[in-house]
């Protein structure tokens, strides 16, 4: 057997299954060897030592979620960062934005091992230069690269992982308790859905010290798939039997890296995250507001903020939004997603006070800012609802539905000719929604009808799925309008 082998990203990425793009590596657990890992980690650290992001023997920060093949990638990818050059430190299973807010303070880069709110028989890990998360040019660039991994990686050794430090779980819990005023949360009961997010711990350790009670509900020891966009009806069902058994003011939780939030109101029905990222940047006092073409409108009918930018769907079109702003010389610039993921582009000045920037999606300042909006008010989480204008929206997919189909079926609508790709969208959901008067290509194909009602059609970015928003001035309607449209849809196969 050979001592290494050449490989090129590309081929690796045909011939394992494990797709490589902005939000980092994906696939199977099973086809997420340690070469395959090994080999993306190596890629990525060979690229930023040669743009100068890093230098040999800097640390690179790791860490991981509560998945069982976790620990086996973390220790695939510390081997890898060894053999750069550089040094691996253990942060441990924490959240995504924990890991990156520890190493973005030290100018490192870190990797974060997680397959976020997917089952547990698929994994990831998720790539951040020392400014931040990488980019579209970072990911065109991965993909093109060569090297040389060791024929060792084909085989099956136990690799040892560095001993774990606990400095970036203190140093996140710190960040949040420094912020928000002693004893904030006092008189509130609120719970923890702690299932297996890497985060249940550091909620519950934040809002207690912030004087609010809470109570812990639904530890799991097996992975739970918590999708904060895709929302279990058994997870609906729970949160509203635990909040009239314990009286909470509000239930808190995340996906499994801690980077996107669930919050519910004291009646336990869940907020939709693009909701929650208004109240948030609200609170925050946010002036510059960025978030992705599928957010809810609300965001500009509430008034609350001088500008608003409509970006494509994912965190990377919004952070390269940002900072477009901040380079433009806006301040208090913030965005968030769909999924409720909130990021600051800037640094948050509160009585005296600094939250840093951190820009990729965070999921624990959700639940505080609504909390503390609310106190402000003086009112419920249901009430601080009512405040904002009443637009509401519904989202599901088609599984099982190819991507070049998705497009095919979509070409007639995304044309240079906007006249034409109104009649082409009368044609097909003019009988049931009524006229078109204005359709947005930003990403997908988003449709605004006569009444104010909204179908946003989307092929997903990273599953064989066409994805379908809706938004109405019910809920009842929003929910009732996406059931129409995938029917029709489903008659496209």
């Amino acid at each position: 057997m050979s001592e290494s082998e050449s490989i090129a990203i590309s081929d690796l990425m045909e011939s394992s299954g494990v797709k490589f793009g902005t939000s980092g590596a994906r696939g199977l657990a099973d086809d997420m060897t340690d070469r395959v890992c090994y080999a993306y980690s190596l890629a990525f650290l060979q690229y930023l030592l040669e743009t100068g992001d890093i230098n040999k023997g800097d640390q690179v920060a790791i860490a991981g979620d509560f998945r069982p093949s976790t620990p086996r990638i973390m220790a695939a990818v510390a081997k890898a960062v060894s053999d750069a050059g550089c040094e691996p430190v253990n942060c441990g299973f924490i959240p995504t934005p924990a890991v990156a807010c520890f190493a973005m303070a030290r100018k490192i880069a870190s990797i974060m091992v997680t397959g976020s709110h997917i089952p547990d028989d698929r994994n990831g890990i998720k790539f951040y230069k020392p400014a931040g998360e990488i980019l579209k040019g970072d990911e065109q660039a991965l993909c093109a690269r060569q090297l040389t991994i060791p024929a060792a990686l084909r085989e099956n050794r136990e690799l040892p992982l560095p001993l774990e430090q606990a400095d970036a779980y203190r140093e996140y819990v710190k960040r949040y308790l420094d912020f928000f005023p002693t004893g904030c949360l006092e008189g509130l009961k609120i719970g923890i859905y702690e299932h297996s997010s890497v985060d249940r711990d550091i909620l519950a350790e934040v809002i207690a010290g912030l004087g609010a009670e809470i109570v812990g509900l639904g530890r799991s020891k097996t992975f739970i798939p918590v999708d904060t966009e895709a929302i279990r009806p058994e997870d609906v069902l729970l949160a509203r039997e635990w909040s009239r058994e314990h009286g909470l003011d509000c239930i808190v939780s995340t996906d499994g890296d801690g980077d996107r939030p669930l919050v519910s109101d004291e009646h336990g029905q869940w907020l939709r995250g693009d909701v929650a990222g208004i109240l948030c940047a609200h609170y925050l006092g946010a002036t510059h507001v960025v978030t992705p073409v599928s957010s809810n409108s609300a965001v500009e009918k509430s008034g609350w903020f001088n500008q608003v930018d409509r970006t494509r769907i994912g965190s990377p079109f919004v952070i390269e939004a940002m900072d477009a702003a901040v380079t433009g010389g806006e301040g208090n610039v913030v965005g968030y997603e769909a999924n409720g993921g909130f990021l600051t582009a800037t640094d948050i000045e509160m009585d005296g006070r600094t939250l840093t920037a951190l820009p990729t999606r965070d999921a624990v300042i959700v639940p505080l800012a609504i909390l503390m909006l609310a106190k402000s008010f003086k009112c419920s989480v249901s009430e601080l609802l009512t405040r904002l204008p009443q637009r509401f929206t519904s989202s599901d997919r088609l599984k099982a539905f190819p991507t070049e189909l998705s497009r095919e079926k979509l070409a007639p609508l995304n044309t240079p000719d906007m006249d034409g790709n109104k009649r082409a969208a009368r044609a097909i959901l003019g009988d049931v929604f009524g006229d078109v008067v204005l359709i947005d290509n930003t990403d997908g194909v988003r449709i605004t009808f006569s009444n104010g009602e909204v179908v946003h059609l989307r092929p997903s970015g990273n599953a064989p799925e066409l994805r379908c928003y809706n938004e109405a001035d019910s809920e009842a309607r929003a929910v009732e309008m996406n059931k129409l449209c995938l029917g029709i849809l489903a008659g496209w196969r």
